[in-house]
């Protein structure tokens, strides 16, 4: 690991081409929130391709229209939900209508950041 950021709202684990996001339990995500999260994505990867990995321990909601805003990251190749729980894998199928990226779910950390390195390896093709 990189670096690891801590907000009010979530911990960000930084890593060469990918980042883990875990939101605090209770958050509803909004545009405030996807701001401070772009500008993380544009501090740390700015000229460089990465994924993004949720990992949804703690139940949390996210308001689909930041999808829209997270669409137009150029460098963002992939982006993806890891969790056990099916609430929270099924709320990702909804979620997945509002992201023009690749987005898929996973129930296994591993699993998920082997999906990011096949992702990153297909954009450097």
């Amino acid at each position: 690991m990189k670096d690891l950021l801590r907000f009010y709202f979530a911990d960000i684990h930084i890593y060469n081409n990918y980042m883990i996001v875990v939101m605090n339990d209770g958050i509803h995500v909004t545009s405030v929130h996807n701001r401070i999260l772009m500008n993380v994505t544009d501090t740390y990867y700015r000229n460089r391709k990465f994924v993004y990995i949720t990992h949804r321990i703690n139940s949390y909601s996210v308001d689909p229209k930041v999808y829209i805003k997270t669409s137009e990251v150029e460098n963002l190749v992939g982006f993806c939900v890891v969790s056990k729980n099916y609430k929270a894998l099924a709320n990702a199928e909804i979620e997945k209508l509002f992201l023009n990226k690749p987005f898929e779910t996973f129930t296994s950390m591993d699993d998920a950041i082997l999906w990011a390195k096949q992702m990153l390896d297909i954009e450097l093709i």
